[in-house]
């Protein structure tokens, strides 16, 4: 398999995903922009190097960042020159394992995503299928054992220099704050190749639960499981909590596990609710869960924080792309009135933002009248006592800092990111 992997088509469109994804620099601070002019240079040396297993990758660096629960998670970056090499055995292990996975197995797959995932476990839910095992494995991606999942892959790729490479890849130390620290179990999250080696050994799971005719949903190392009734959902609970254990030695987090009812329940940052209609008994529709919300609310409160440096321009841009991606998350809840609400609440926060870099009276005054306020009323308000945040609520920029004057500048509500007669499945 290794000659498939340094071939040269496969390692071109390894460094076109890495120079599309960009990423932040490893160890080295080579940044991705260099790769090229690195790989021109270097490219005969280093294949040679790993066709004589002689290659040694370059530490990772560990860098946290926080979790939606107050916690931090930390992730793992290689240098841009490995996460190249990575992308190209990414490449050719997919096509040796994708067509194998289960139907069922939502993350990190062609013509796989969230809402597929969403969507199966409200099917699930509606069916009858309402007591539901929802297991959090504990520290996933730090307690993977790297004798399984090497086994795994060598019984369907029996390669050994790719098995070595891979090997070094997970074994490579992590720099924390300028110190090196052994690594002898986990897959380092921040790699192109990590989102393939979880699914390799969870499809391990997704077998067994098959074969046990399991009910299931899974996103990556997110998973739960569907029964009608309690004692069965207990059954399966137990049966998964030893194969976890003693098969793939992965350690359940018993805090954030149990048994829930669908209003309990979160999947991947929805809800469920049920749906309060005559005629309509037992099903559930999809809601964004009140945490998904917050953290939701206080990106966008960073990003319109007035004292924040950059212009209009540059923070319109960057709040489309955060409304792009979230929308996209959660596209198939019920959310038109709550984001009602939300863009208003927002619209004022960019009045306030504007009226802040207005900064001088004067130059208040005179942007008020060039919005077409009188001069008299525009000098008053420009000397006005009020706090920022009232006079971007009050009137006068309201009726002049309007919503097609921000559509002008480049701002989209974020109701126009769902068509309001499709808010509901049903």
């Amino acid at each position: 398999m290794i000659a498939q992997v340094l071939e040269a088509t496969n390692l071109y469109k390894a460094a076109r995903q890495v120079m599309r994804n960009k990423g932040a620099s490893g160890i080295d601070s080579m940044s991705h922009q260099k790769l090229p002019e690195y790989i021109r240079e270097n490219r005969s040396e280093l294949l040679l190097s790993i066709c004589n297993n002689s290659y040694v990758p370059q530490a990772i660096l560990g860098v946290t960042i926080p979790k939606g629960n107050g916690k931090t998670r930390l992730l793992g970056i290689p240098t841009v020159v490995d996460r190249w090499l990575q992308q190209g055995v990414n490449q050719q292990l997919m096509t040796k394992f994708e067509y194998e996975f289960e139907t069922f197995s939502y993350g990190f797959r062609p013509q796989k995503n969230i809402q597929k995932a969403v969507l199966q476990a409200q099917r699930y839910i509606n069916d009858g299928y309402q007591d539901i095992v929802d297991i959090d494995l504990k520290g996933f991606f730090d307690e993977v054992d790297h004798c399984i999942l090497l086994q795994l892959i060598y019984n369907k790729v029996q390669c050994r220099t790719t098995l070595r490479l891979i090997r070094k890849w997970l074994r490579v130390p992590i720099s924390i704050n300028g110190k090196l620290y052994k690594r002898r179990k986990g897959i380092p999250q921040g790699s192109p190749i990590s989102p393939l080696l979880s699914n390799i050994i969870l499809d391990v799971l997704d077998k067994e639960m098959q074969k046990q005719g399991v009910r299931y949903v899974r996103y990556a190392d997110d998973f739960s499981m569907y029964a009608k009734s309690k004692s069965e959902a207990k059954r399966i609970g137990n049966s998964m909590y030893l194969f976890l254990r003693d098969k793939l030695k992965l350690p359940i987090n018993g805090a954030k596990s149990g048994i829930r009812r669908p209003v309990n329940f979160k999947l991947l940052g929805h809800g469920f609710v049920p749906i309060y209609k005559k005629g309509i008994k037992g099903q559930y529709q999809l809601v964004v869960k009140q945490e998904s919300w917050e953290k939701f609310k206080r990106n966008l409160k960073s990003l319109t924080k007035k004292t924040k440096p950059m212009s209009l321009l540059e923070r319109l841009e960057r709040l489309n792309q955060v409304c792009r991606g979230w929308m996209n998350n959660y596209r198939l809840t019920n959310i038109y009135a709550k984001l009602k609400k939300l863009d208003e609440w927002l619209r004022n926060r960019l009045r306030y933002c504007i009226w802040h870099d207005w900064k001088k009276l004067e130059r208040k005054r005179k942007s008020l009248i060039r919005l077409g306020i009188e001069n008299g009323q525009a000098y008053a308000w420009s000397r006005t006592r009020m706090g920022g945040w009232a006079v971007a609520q009050s009137p006068i920029l309201k009726t002049t800092i309007t919503l097609s004057i921000l559509k002008r500048k480049g701002y989209k509500p974020m109701v126009d990111y769902i068509n309001k007669k499709q808010t509901s499945i049903w």
